[in-house]
């Protein structure tokens, strides 16, 4: 029997990656509906070759072609994963755009397969606290999460939680590198191809300091039990370490086409788009170190955050986030992003157990207060 599943966030990495997989799957899959932005060539082709049911995007909708039922904007979203026809939805779009409707796809008692970091960074208690009442599973994307997902059997009996690094393209560079980067520099990570704001928060390590704060909700494990370790190669995607000292990590290449097709198969395995035999001999080595908490500032920021709690996390990733998008404008330098993000974390009054309607509203403050700051402390640069 055919699994009915949507994916919001279709045209961008992630979504385009699943369907590759869904492709490969053959008749594994439904393609219930799809989301998208205003890439609306994009979707258009993924009409043409997928035939949803549903269509959503977040303009134009008279533009698009081939399907009955277009959608548009956050109500768009909403219905779609309203729609119990779903058996999972793979919610794959960026921001915080992806929070509303993954509570309300849990609401209704359909199974989630996350890759939007913000739904957890921002609003993780609330989004665990529903999903344990509705009994939903949330199966991790991101390569790290997935592989701590497989590595556990019994939650109660794992001691550490270990979360592996490449270090980005700033690994083996020093602070004065990273103040004078460019753009492409930033962009150009050695391991993953991921879209331009990942890419960035993977340079500066932020990506690893929000895969923590998710951890700690995914896996309910403490923040004094998470670590990260550099791995450059990328192969161990990350590992546990049990209280009997054992330690299992999963390997494989690095494709996000596996933990994809991990998330949306979930309990069951195929062969699949990346399926191969995996060599050890190839690898030849492995290679591990400790983070240089000096140079990649966010990582500290970001346990603080997490302990803290309440709305500090909420704080940090979209100070984080609006400064990345001034870096990728050219209008401030790599190494301003920390110090950006800092000082408006620092001057922000948290909030211990904000709803999110009031999660929302901190959102759209901080991004109001750390676009003021850029304009007022950057202006006057010609970067």
């Amino acid at each position: 029997m055919k699994r009915k599943i949507s994916i919001i966030g279709s045209t961008g990495s992630i979504g385009t990656q699943a369907l590759e997989v869904i492709e490969k799957l053959g008749d594994r899959f439904e393609i219930l509906a799809l989301a998208a932005g205003s890439n609306i060539d994009k979707i258009n082709e993924q009409i043409a070759k997928f035939h949803p049911k549903y269509v959503s995007v977040s303009k134009d909708a008279d533009k698009v072609i081939g399907c009955d039922n277009v959608l548009i904007g956050q109500e768009g979203l909403e219905e779609i994963c309203s729609n119990t026809q779903n058996d999972i939805i793979l919610m794959a779009c960026s921001g915080k755009i992806g929070l509303k409707p993954t509570l309300t796809a849990i609401k209704n008692k359909i199974n989630i397969a996350l890759a939007n970091k913000e739904t957890l960074v921002m609003a993780g208690d609330i989004v665990m606290k529903l999903a344990k009442e509705n009994r939903v599973s949330i199966i991790p994307v991101d390569s790290e999460h997935c592989a701590i997902h497989q590595c556990i059997k019994d939650i109660s009996q794992v001691s550490k939680l270990i979360i592996t690094a490449s270090g980005g393209p700033f690994l083996h560079k020093t602070v004065e590198d990273m103040k004078n980067a460019t753009v492409e520099q930033a962009l150009a990570h050695p391991r993953w191809n991921m879209g331009p704001k990942i890419t960035v928060d993977s340079a500066t390590l932020m990506n690893k300091g929000l895969e923590i704060i998710e951890a700690h909700h995914l896996f309910d494990m403490d923040y004094d039990n998470i670590d990260v370790v550099i791995h450059p190669q990328s192969v161990v995607h990350s590992a546990i370490e049990y209280v009997d000292g054992s330690v299992i990590a999963q390997i494989g290449l690095p494709s996000m086409h596996i933990p994809i097709q991990y998330a949306i198969c979930y309990p069951e395995r195929f062969e699949g788009i990346k399926s191969k035999s995996f060599s050890f001999a190839d690898i030849a080595r492995l290679d591990f170190e400790k983070p240089d908490y000096d140079k990649f500032k966010f990582l500290s920021l970001a346990y603080n955050a997490g302990r803290t709690g309440g709305s500090a996390t909420v704080v940090l990733n979209a100070a984080d986030e609006e400064a990345v998008f001034a870096f990728l404008r050219g209008e401030i330098k790599l190494y301003d992003i920390y110090q950006i993000t800092e000082d408006i974390y620092s001057n922000f009054e948290h909030i211990s157990n904000p709803d999110i309607d009031t999660i929302f509203e901190i959102d759209k403050e901080v991004r109001k207060k750390t676009n003021e700051l850029i304009s007022r402390r950057y202006a006057c640069l010609n970067i």
